[in-house]
C-alpha cells in the first residue's frame, strides 16, 4: 500500500510507532540510515520476532533510501538520544534526522518529534534545520509539533491505543493537524499550550520515576541495614488510599528513559545554572546500586564460608524489564562485570536472551534452570520474568539473593 507516514528511527520508539499506524491501516514506511537497524534483525528490540513478521506482512516495509522521506504526509522523528558520557541527552541522530528530512521535505507535510529532548528542542534544534534545508517556513508552509512517546515495552494493560498522547504544536493549527494524526491511532489525545510543554511534560514523567525509585533503593539499604522488612513496608504503606505510590526498589534503573536533567543544554554549548538537585541525586543513588548488589552477594557468600574469587554465580534475567529480551541500560551488566572482576565464575540464564556478551567475554548459558541453580554457590534473581517458578526455583538454589522482591516471603535474601 503507499504509505502515508515515515518513522524515522526504528528503533524502542519507532517500531511500536509503526505497529500502532500499520494497524490502524495507515500506510507506512520505516527509514533509518543503518542498514543493520532497517533489516529489522535480533530479539532484543521493543517488537518480538512474531511481531515483526505481522507487521512486515500487514505491509509496513523499511528503507535506508532518505529519498521516500518526500512522499508521506506525515513524518515523525523518532531517533535515539542516550545519555552521554557528561549526562547530557546527544541529540546527534535527532538533528541528522532533521536534515536528512529537511532535503526532501513537502509543503503541507506534518513533521512530529517523538524523540525525548529537552525543553526546546523542537523549536530551537528541529525547526531551523527544517526550514534551513527545505526553505519552507514550519507553521506557514508546513506543521511541526511534538509528541514524547509513552510505549512501555512489555505491558499487558496499557498498549498504544489506550495510552494518551501528549502533543505541543508551533501554532495552534500545527497541534490540530498532529492532534488529527494521532487520533487515528490513540482513544485519547491531550494538547499541551506549546512543543516546550510537550517536553517537559516528559521530562516530568521520566525523572518522577527515577526519583520515587531512588528513595525506595535508598530505604532498601537503609531497613537492610536495621534489620526492617522493606517489602513488608512497601506491603502496608501501599494500603494507604490516597497520597503514596507504591514504587520498590531493585538492582539499579534500566531502560531508554534516562533522567533528564535540564541544566546540561550542550546542544547550546550553555547551562542554564538551576539544575535539578533532586535529579541529580536520584541518578547517583540509582548508579551505586549495583555496587550495593555486588557488596550483598560478598557478604552472603562470605557469611556462608565461600569467597567471591572462585565462587559460581548463577544471574537470573538480564534485561531491563520483565518478560522482555530488551537490555538497554540493564545494571545487569554492571553486576555481572563486577563480579567477574572479583574473580566469580559466572554463569547467566534468560529465556528472552540467547547470548550475552559482558567485558567482551561470552557468559556461558544455563541450559537448565533448576540444574544450574542447584550448582551454583549463589543464585541472584535480577529480573523475575513470569516464567520462572519462584517457590521452585528457592527450594533449588544453594543461596538465592532476590533483588525484586518477587520470590515468596522467607524463601530467599531480599535485597
Amino acid at each position: 500500500m503507499p504509505a502515508d507516514l515515515a518513522v524515522i528511527g526504528l528503533g524502542a520508539l519507532g517500531l511500536p510507532l509503526a505497529q500502532a499506524a500499520t494497524a490502524a491501516g495507515i500506510g507506512t514506511i520505516g527509514y533509518d540510515p543503518d542498514p543493520r537497524t532497517a533489516a529489522l534483525p535480533g530479539t532484543d528490540g521493543p517488537l518480538s520476532p512474531a511481531e515483526i513478521r505481522r507487521l512486515l506482512s500487514a505491509g509496513f516495509r523499511t528503507t535506508t533510501d532518505p529519498t521516500t522521506l518526500g512522499r508521506v504526509r506525515t513524518a515523525v522523528i523518532c531517533a535515539p538520544t542516550p545519555l552521554g558520557e557528561d549526562r547530557a541527552l546527544d541529540l546527534s541522530a535527532v538533528t541528522d534526522a532533521a536534515r536528512t528530512l529537511a532535503a526532501r521535505l513537502r509543503p503541507h507535510t506534518t513533521v512530529i518529534l517523538e524523540s525525548t529532548g529537552y525543553p526546546g528542542t523542537t523549536e530551537d534544534v528541529v525547526r531551523p534545520l527544517l526550514e534551513e534545508g527545505s526553505g519552507l517556513t514550519a507553521g506557514r508552509d508546513f506543521h511541526l509539533a511534538c509528541s514524547p512517546a509513552r510505549h512501555d515495552p512489555g505491558n499487558r494493560i496499557h498498549r498504544y491505543g489506550n495510552t494518551p498522547k501528549v502533543i505541543g504544536g508551533l501554532t495552534p493549527a500545527c497541534t490540530e493537524a498532529a492532534a488529527a494524526f494521532y487520533g487515528r491511532l490513540t482513544d485519547k489525545v491531550v494538547r499541551a499550550r506549546g512543543p516546550r510543554e510537550a517536553e517537559t511534560a516528559k521530562l516530568l514523567e521520566t525523572n518522577y520515576r527515577h526519583v520515587n525509585i531512588a528513595l525506595m533503593n535508598e530505604m532498601a539499604v537503609f531497613c537492610h541495614d536495621i534489620g526492617v522488612d522493606l517489602w513488608d513496608v512497601i506491603r502496608c504503606a501501599e494500603t494507604k488510599p490516597f497520597g503514596f505510590q507504591a514504587f520498590r526498589p531493585g538492582p539499579g534503573v534500566g531502560g531508554h528513559a534516562a533522567p533528564i536533567d535540564p541544566n546540561y543544554l550542550s546542544y547550546k554549548g550553555r547551562s542554564l545554572g538551576h539544575p535539578l538537585r533532586m535529579v541529580e541525586l536520584a541518578q547517583e543513588v540509582n548508579g551505586r546500586m549495583p555496587r550495593y548488589v555486588i557488596q550483598r552477594c560478598a557478604t552472603l557468600l562470605n557469611e556462608h564460608g565461600k569467597s567471591a574469587r572462585g565462587a559460581r554465580v548463577l544471574l537470573l534475567g538480564v534485561t531491563y524489564k520483565p518478560d522482555i529480551g530488551d537490555q538497554a541500560g540493564s545494571p545487569a551488566r554492571e553486576v555481572a562485570s563486577r563480579l567477574m572482576e572479583l574473580g566469580a565464575h559466572l554463569t547467566y540464564h534468560d529465556p528472552y536472551v540467547y547470548e550475552w556478551n559482558v567485558l567482551d567475554r561470552p557468559v556461558p548459558r544455563a541450559d537448565s534452570l533448576y540444574e544450574a541453580a542447584c550448582a551454583a554457590d549463589l543464585t541472584v534473581l535480577l529480573q523475575p520474568h513470569r516464567t520462572y517458578d519462584l517457590q521452585g526455583l528457592a527450594v533449588k538454589a544453594q543461596l538465592l539473593l532476590d533483588t525484586r522482591g518477587a520470590t515468596p516471603t522467607g524463601a530467599a535474601h531480599r535485597l
